[in-house]
């Protein structure tokens, strides 16, 4: 009986881990449309990155794994910290006070253009391939049919929150590629690195703006903000580290293409709801779309390419 050979096991294993983190990510922006209810923006994520920075640690505390001790390391860190935590996670939880969390998730999902963009234009690190090209238009137009182009008639309304996600999707476009110079350490240590450098900027700003000591917060928000700092914070962090050193940044970012339709499975399973046949068709092409972006250029049995 013929079996699996190991680098396609390893391969198939990098795209259940891109799914996986499809999945966390997804599910952030419900915890943060729940969390800003009685939380404030800046607090929020300052105790996001605080609990998902502590939770690393006593992780790598007991593999027995440290953190460098070098300022040139740490420097980046707290670069990377900008890019993929401090500055997006603050905007978007500003922008889901008044914009819908589905509609942050269609906004978000163009990240991996915007890494296709940066690619091509800056880094070249990465070899662009039309196929590359075909997986960003196909994964577009997977979105619009999944969503339906009705679900973006709300796009000029709240301006500047909107903007403010294509900010953030700016920002998580240039932290993709920026990962490469982790590349040769444990996952867990950049996360772990830059999620402790985001406290440490955001924590004195709650401080100050928000006076988190007078806040009152609701049993749901607070469950929220433990379910997005232990999971989609600490964990995903650990797993996206990973796939960038495998898949490269921009197949790494492809799994935005896959909230939209994990968020319509939920849907379809605990809310009873239902999909269209250009839905359907949507979801394929989304699925196509990753493909293209994230399988190796040669056969199956060729191990994916580093960033």
């Amino acid at each position: 009986m013929p079996t699996m050979q190991p680098q396609n096991a390893s391969f198939a294993r990098e795209l259940v881990l891109l799914l996986v983190l499809a999945t966390l990510w997804g599910s952030s922006y419900t915890f943060i449309k729940i969390g800003v209810e009685t939380i404030p923006p800046v607090t929020l994520i300052a105790a996001r990155t605080l609990i998902a920075g502590g939770l690393l640690l006593a992780v790598l505390r007991y593999r027995r794994v440290r953190l460098p001790r070098d300022h040139a390391t740490w420097r980046r860190f707290l670069l990377q910290a900008c890019l993929n935590s401090v500055v997006p996670f603050t905007l978007i939880a500003w922008a889901e006070q008044s914009v819908d969390a589905g509609l942050a998730v269609i906004l978000n999902s163009a990240t991996p253009i915007f890494t296709f963009l940066l690619t091509v234009l800056i880094t070249r690190h990465e070899q662009v391939t039309s196929r590359k090209l075909c997986g960003v238009m196909a994964g577009l137009a997977g979105i619009c049919l999944v969503i339906g182009i009705e679900a973006l008639g709300g796009l000029g309304e709240n301006l500047m929150a909107q903007l403010a996600i294509i900010l953030a999707t700016i920002c998580y476009a240039g932290a993709a590629i920026f990962d490469r110079n982790f590349k040769g350490l444990d996952p867990a240590v950049p996360a772990a690195g830059s999620l402790i450098s985001g406290a440490v900027i955001l924590l004195p700003v709650s401080l100050v703006v928000d006076r988190p000591w007078e806040l009152d917060p609701s049993a749901a928000s607070m469950l929220a903000l433990l379910g997005l700092s232990a999971f989609s914070t600490a964990l995903a962090f650990v797993i996206y580290f990973r796939l960038v050193q495998t898949l490269g940044s921009v197949g790494t970012t492809s799994q935005a293409y896959l909230r939209v339709p994990i968020g319509v499975a939920i849907g379809l399973v605990f809310l009873g709801e239902s999909l269209s046949p250009t839905a359907w068709i949507g979801l394929v092409c989304v699925m196509s779309g990753v493909a293209a972006m994230t399988v190796p250029a040669k056969a199956g049995t060729t191990k994916a390419r580093s960033a």
